[in-house]
């Protein structure tokens, strides 16, 4: 089951850093482990939410998202979404923008950095948004009781994740907006950015999630069947392995984003690293595969049946991930640091997970 889970990532693996050797020598075979290793790292707890939103869909889904889907995770988010943003920020043509990349690194890597805080603002609160309608929702299973269980009768207030994520929203645009009126000039008209790059995302994750749970439900309600869950969350509704059509589509489109979002940390953190357009593309996406192929290989074992608090520590650890992008407007916050609370938080659910097992078998 592993190596054929796997078979793709170590093939591609082999390609990247043959790759990179050809394209830059042996230095960068070592440029381009680092950057798969960073991405892994930092992707580790969105392969865990993905599998809980993956094992609904039917075979056919997700055989999509394993072709056409790392197609678009590879090449669309950690190759052409850095170029897309040099693009738009600094209003130049994208074949412009590719022979920037290619030609002026420097240039290039100032522009995507400068761009940063509209970036983490629409990626701060579509993952915020994740991780607050998670915790707000009353479940059967809870990992850590005595904070789930207030929160839970808390989320019985209609539209309240949209509410608290709107407040954060609001607080990280004023702080940011202090910081930029001390600057002047150009920092001034990023505070508004920001504002408006997080209400994007909020709106992103409103209308993805609300069709793919309106499309659900109406599949659920044809087939005579229960109400459907929402996207990612964590259980009930629907069957494994059910889902099809606009229903399927609409979840794979939320999947895709929900991937977008969690790519965008590591390919701002990617520049810490190098500059070079071709040498991130081959770390990132070999990174990107093997996140992938974690996600199908968790859903073939029934490993968050198995481990019931993975999902759990996953979405604090989205959580997490969110209030790091929102402070990183502001503040700069190495990637080692990200990586070890997502990492630090799946761990624990998983001590705990393995301590729940073993005392329901005693």
């Amino acid at each position: 089951m592993l190596l054929r889970t796997f078979r793709w990532a170590f093939a591609v693996t082999a390609v990247g850093l043959a790759g990179g050797v050809l394209y830059d020598g042996w230095t960068a075979l070592g440029i381009v482990a680092i950057l798969a290793v960073l991405e892994i790292s930092l992707s580790f707890d969105n392969a865990v939410i993905n599998a809980g939103i993956l094992r609904k869909l039917n075979a056919f889904w997700q055989r999509i998202f394993l072709t056409i889907g790392i197609l678009i995770a590879v090449f669309g988010m950690r190759l052409l979404f850095p170029v897309l943003i040099v693009s738009v920020s600094a209003r130049l043509a994208p074949h412009r923008a590719v022979h920037l990349a290619l030609t002026d690194k420097d240039r290039y890597q100032e522009l995507v950095t400068d761009a940063h805080p509209s970036i983490a603002a629409f990626g701060g609160m579509f993952l915020l948004m994740i991780f607050l309608d998670f915790i707000l929702e009353d479940r059967e299973i809870k990992w850590l009781g005595p904070v789930e269980r207030p929160l839970a009768k808390l989320g019985r207030v209609d539209l309240l994740s949209v509410c608290v994520a709107l407040v954060v929203l609001l607080v990280t645009s004023m702080t940011f907006a202090t910081q930029a009126h001390q600057h002047g000039g150009s920092h001034a008209d990023k505070a508004q950015t920001v504002l408006v790059s997080g209400v994007a995302g909020l709106i992103t994750y409103l209308v993805v999630h609300g069709l793919s749970g309106f499309f659900e439900g109406r599949l659920a309600k044809e087939e005579g069947g229960e109400d459907a869950a929402q996207p990612g969350d964590g259980g009930g509704g629907r069957p494994v392995g059910a889902l099809a059509g606009r229903a399927a589509f609409f979840t794979f489109l939320y999947l895709e984003v929900l991937d977008a979002s969690f790519s965008f940390d590591g390919v701002i953190g990617a520049f810490a690293v190098t500059n070079d357009i071709v040498l991130m593309a081959l770390g990132l996406g070999i990174g990107a595969l093997y996140v992938r192929s974690l996600t199908v290989y968790l859903v073939r074992q029934g490993t968050l049946d198995d481990y019931v608090y993975l999902e759990h520590g996953a979405h604090y650890a989205i959580g997490a991930l969110a209030l790091v992008l929102l402070v990183s407007i502001r503040y700069e916050i190495n990637d080692i640091v990200t990586g070890l609370i997502g990492v630090t938080l799946i761990g624990a659910a998983f001590w705990s997970s393995v301590r729940r097992n073993r005392a329901s078998a005693g």
